[in-house]
């Protein structure tokens, strides 16, 4: 998903984005990417990003892939919000600056996870604040027409911090030993994002949505 900050795109959305619906080829700066999917994510303060990239780091020289080397390579530690597989670009950035400002929360991280597809992950305290919040940006994409991923519907959204997107259950220990050194984790949200993840470009939106 996101890249990293030195190389994202870093405009603001605003309505100079050109309107296009996006059903898998998307047109972007003169070139054509396939198989688009854009995410709405919360993004985590320094010291909190430079400890989950330090167990990227520690599990890739162990020789576990992560998302330090996984497709683009260019992701940053994320809580995805949402995730759109059919979207048009303009409506979706006018639906979230239409959202109330949010406060800056903190998110606290204390418990390893994996979905059945082997992907392992951070999970956060699930709070009434974090579940509303979803709720609202997933119901004002909804409005749009986007066509949102059925694990990001409201009621079947799970939190989570991706560390390992394909884990091989022999390398379990290992991962929750080096994840357990840095449990518990508190993590600042004062930013948030659009992320093309065929590429990892980010764009930050005008405020904390």
């Amino acid at each position: 998903m996101p890249c990293s900050p030195s190389s994202s795109t870093t405009a603001p959305v605003s309505g100079a984005v050109r309107s296009r619906f996006v059903t898998g080829v998307w047109p972007l700066a003169g070139r054509t990417v396939r198989s688009v999917a854009l995410s709405v994510c919360l993004l985590l303060d320094e010291p909190a990003e430079r400890a989950v990239r330090g167990v990227w780091r520690r599990l890739e020289d162990a020789g576990v892939p992560t998302l330090l080397s996984h497709t683009h390579g260019r992701h940053l530690p994320h809580l995805s919000l949402a995730s759109l597989r059919t979207f048009s670009l303009d409506q979706v950035a006018q639906a979230l600056a239409a959202l109330p400002v949010a406060a800056g929360g903190r998110l606290h991280f204390d418990g390893l996870g994996m979905f059945r597809r082997s992907r392992c992950w951070l999970l956060p305290a699930v709070t009434r604040d974090l579940l509303d919040r979803q709720a609202a940006v997933a119901d004002a994409l909804h409005a749009t027409g986007a066509d949102l991923h059925r694990h990001y519907l409201p009621g079947s959204w799970l939190p989570h911090l991706t560390l390992a997107p394909r884990l091989h259950l022999a390398d379990l220990p290992l991962v929750a030993r080096t994840v357990f050194e840095i449990l518990p984790l508190a993590a600042e949200v004062s930013r948030a994002a659009l992320v093309d993840t065929s590429n990892g470009a980010v764009t930050y939106l005008p405020h904390l949505v």
